[in-house]
């Protein structure tokens, strides 16, 4: 992404938003109705689109040109768990969003805001008559719910959200009138508005209090009834469902809540082992420069399929219309490549801002106190990482393209620590074996070491099956690690075991992913490879959930060192001076450096995606990330066939 300073990025958000509103369409301008929807206009099931818009639509101006409503999105979701991916496709919808380029935020569902000159105080406006996907309007009460309901609610908060706390405080909300409200922090909170566009962070566009008050025992005195009918313990985690914060899965998987995005499910996924389907929410709050409300595509058609495989097969007989996650690897391009006339599809390019191709995390928290202590040994994870011989994964995975790495900062950028990206990324098994022969010295039979109870030194790193390149990175490293007397194996599952083992689970030996952010704003905004502080540091749970909820009985009080880390990164998210943030941010990544909490293998090299040749206003170009949850910034509603 861009390198500016947050006075450019604000004043680049500020341009745009001005530019956004300025481009408004008269209120009387025509509208054409939707021939999708016409039959139930006609029949008073529906109001005409005119009184369907809010008071002043968000209006669009298409990247290449202004479409035609119809038609599906024809798409595929890739095992049972990879609904997060739906937040790329149909999901991203939040106050503010990143704009296209990742170069600020720029209003979305909210039609303004201000930000104070020492960024301790936030106020936002809606949009007069925005409405749900029912109908009901979307006001100031939706998010005075959310902040009573869940996000001040004891009983009922998930967490973590803890973007919209300074020095432990959570903000205050005011209401102002039914458009506006304000966030008042105890202190600066340079990164707020940042924050809440990023992918999945900002729940105040997701919890309509009309549809979730049934749920919730203060507003509703039956709501445990309601939970008994539904089979389970309480109301308490009945609402939990129905908001769904904790669980992409449970979130996507529910038809029944209202959403203020461009497409609805009518068919869930889960619903049906084929496909799910989502179509054109009547209520959608944007309209094209001609008047036409968007989306273009009357429906997102998800074909169901079991593995990167049969994706790959679906997408060369041309049945994708657009395409990276799981399909868009260095090992299938030329197979993509030659297919392109027949699947009648091109290349698009994906500028990689992950922190790695793929990251080793030792569980640091694991509940097995030897396996615990020895992975809590530094120079045991710099032996294993001492083991891999990068560049061979990199020739053969990645076809050369990349050069060996831990997750860190790209080269170049401002941030940029040597120490942090090259340490350890030698392949000197000599000296791996030296410093294991100091920690575990004793072996078995067969040559494998011994932990300090005598028993077979055995890592599982548990693996969600979808990501192909990390299964064949590890055929080529297990026998690396072997080399050294480790008893490295995989495990391989589908994404919604993985979710349940690893990202909520504590008994799991280890795992691997990829993402974090390799530059500028977005690896101050996922630092999760730096600091233990949320879900995604899959490396540290229990330290991860100190960080947000310190009093929760599963959190683990970190080691000085770690908290100090954790310290650190309050203090960046707490201050809106950018110099400041680059000074601390800097200090973050060399204290990295020290704990060396997980390591790599290579930073990526950039990507690319398959979209069909008559998909209109795609991006050629654009950031590969889920933060900027690609393409979702990059206004999928916007897309149509020519």
């Amino acid at each position: 992404m861009s390198h500016i300073s947050r006075r450019a990025f604000m004043a680049a958000s500020s341009a745009l938003a001005g530019s956004l509103l300025m481009s408004g369409l008269a209120r009387g301008q025509s509208t054409s109705e939707s021939a999708f929807l016409q039959a139930e206009v006609d029949s008073g099931a529906l109001p005409p689109v005119a009184d369907r818009l809010p008071a002043n639509p968000l209006v669009l101006t298409p990247l290449e040109r202004a479409g035609q409503q119809g038609g599906d999105w024809e798409h595929a979701l890739v095992g049972g768990g990879s609904l997060s991916m739906l937040v790329r496709y149909q999901g991203y919808e939040p106050l503010v969003r990143y704009d296209p380029e990742w170069t600020g935020v720029i209003p979305n569902v909210a039609e303004s805001y201000e930000v104070s000159a020492d960024s301790t105080e936030y106020t936002i406006k809606l949009r007069e008559g925005h409405k749900w996907s029912d109908g009901q309007p979307y006001t100031t009460a939706d998010i005075q719910f959310w902040y009573d309901a869940y996000f001040t609610d004891e009983q009922t908060n998930l967490g973590p959200q803890s973007f919209w706390a300074v020095d432990g405080e959570k903000a205050v909300l005011e209401v102002i009138d039914e458009t506006t409200f304000k966030v008042r922090f105890a202190g600066p909170n340079g990164f707020f508005l940042q924050q809440l566009a990023w992918a999945q962070n900002d729940q105040l566009t997701r919890c309509p209090k009309h549809y979730l008050e049934q749920f919730h025992i203060r507003y509703n005195p039956d709501a445990d009834k309601l939970a008994q009918e539904a089979g389970m313990e309480s109301w308490i985690a009945l609402f939990q469902r129905e908001v769904g914060f904790q669980d992409d899965n449970t979130f996507f998987q529910n038809a029944n809540r209202p959403t203020l995005n461009a497409w609805y499910f009518t068919e869930a996924p889960g619903q049906n082992t084929e496909i799910s389907v989502a179509v054109r929410n009547p209520f959608y709050f944007k309209v094209d420069t001609e008047g036409t409300q968007l989306p273009y595509f009357d429906r997102v058609v998800y074909q169901m399929v079991a593995d990167p495989e049969v994706l790959l097969l679906k997408t060369l007989q041309g049945e994708i219309d657009l395409m990276d996650q799981y399909i868009a690897t260095p090992a299938n391009r030329p197979t993509l490549f030659d297919g392109m006339e027949s699947g009648d599809y091109g290349f698009y390019t994906l500028k990689e801002t992950a922190a790695n191709v793929m990251v080793f995390q030792l569980n640091l928290n694991h509940t097995d106190a030897t396996k615990n202590e020895l992975f809590n040994t530094v120079e045991f994870r710099q032996a294993m990482s001492l083991a891999v011989d990068r560049q061979a994964l990199i020739d053969a995975v990645f076809i050369g393209q990349g050069s060996p790495a831990q997750a860190s900062i790209i080269e170049g950028d401002p941030l940029y620590n040597e120490r942090l990206a090259k340490d350890f990324t030698e392949f000197d098994p000599a000296r791996a074996n030296e410093m294991l022969d100091a920690i575990v010295p004793e072996k078995d039979g067969d040559g494998y070491r011994l932990d300090k109870e005598g028993r077979r030194l055995s890592i599982i790193f548990e693996i969600d099956q979808s990501r192909t390149t990390f299964l064949d990175m590890f055929e080529l490293a297990i026998p690396m690690f072997r080399q050294v007397g480790l008893d490295v194996q995989m495990r391989t599952m589908d994404r919604s075991l993985w979710e349940e083992r690893v990202r909520r689970g504590r008994a799991f030996d280890a795992t691997a992913h990829q993402f974090g952010a390799n530059s500028g704003l977005a690896a101050m905004l996922d630092a999760r490879y730096f600091v233990p502080l949320n879900a995604n540091s899959l490396y540290a749970p229990g330290w991860s959930l100190y960080f947000t909820q310190p009093d929760n009985p599963d959190a683990i009080e970190p080691p000085p060192a770690v908290k100090a880390q954790q310290d650190l990164y309050r203090e960046l998210t707490g201050t809106g001076d950018a110099a400041r943030q680059q000074e601390i941010m800097a200090q973050i990544l060399e204290n990295a450096a020290d704990l060396f909490m997980t390591f790599g293998v290579s930073l990526p090299a950039d990507g690319y995606g398959i979209v069909k040749n008559d998909m209109v206003n795609v991006m050629r170009s654009m950031p590969n990330s889920f933060g900027w949850p690609t393409p979702g910034p990059a206004r999928p509603e916007q897309f149509f066939k020519s």
